[in-house]
């Protein structure tokens, strides 16, 4: 079983749509007691960083998440649930993130030329840089949903894919059994669904 976890903030029901279209159990809950039972986690998120982290404080999961990743269970943020992931976020401020995975989150304007559009949005490719279990039968070059302006960077070492726009962007990142994706797979099509897919088959 797949939990969704619902602190406030989040492309809820097309998670659970896409999970439904392939076939995969899924629940979204802003109950901790429900998100320990299910078997893998995902962390939504769209909007401000600050906003979001504080939301998941105050809503009591934000010490799910810590435990139940830390012991293993599989956990993957999607969008601003990636970005998350990280130490700090430098979004109108500096603020704290999980610290699952070394890195920062910054603007995209310090990483793309100065004639493109802010926030990123659209179809883009993705580039493999590293192994991921989650691109299991995904081929490099797919075409992923980006809409964002900030990105995880100083995380090479942990980076799966990245994408460009006028710039060398991260797409998704793994460490251990914490995965994030700056893409939305749920608005992805078949390349998308293959992705969620793999996730809920860890």
């Amino acid at each position: 079983m797949v939990g969704i976890i619902d602190y406030g903030v989040g492309n809820l029901f097309s998670l659970q749509s896409s999970f439904a279209a392939i076939g995969e159990a899924c629940v979204v809950s802003g109950d901790p007691a429900v998100m320990r039972g299910c078997d893998r986690l995902i962390l939504p998120g769209v909007g401000a960083f600050e906003d979001a982290a504080r939301k998941l404080r105050e809503s009591g999961l934000y010490e799910l998440v810590l435990e139940e990743a830390r012991a293993g269970k599989p956990l993957m943020g999607i969008c601003l649930g990636m970005q998350l992931l990280f130490d700090r976020s430098f979004e109108y401020g500096e603020h704290r993130g999980l610290g699952f995975i070394p890195g920062d989150v910054a603007p995209i304007a310090d990483f793309i030329g100065p004639d493109l559009k802010i926030p990123h949005i659209g179809w883009n490719s993705l580039q493999f840089r590293n192994e991921s279990c989650i691109f299991k039968g995904v081929e490099n070059g797919s075409h992923v949903y980006f809409v964002h302006s900030y990105h995880a960077c100083r995380c090479e070492a942990y980076t799966t894919a990245v994408t460009d726009y006028g710039g060398t962007l991260t797409a998704s990142v793994e460490r251990g059994n914490v995965l994030g994706c700056q893409f939305h797979p749920e608005k992805s099509g078949s390349v998308g669904l293959r992705i969620l897919k793999n996730f809920a088959n860890l």
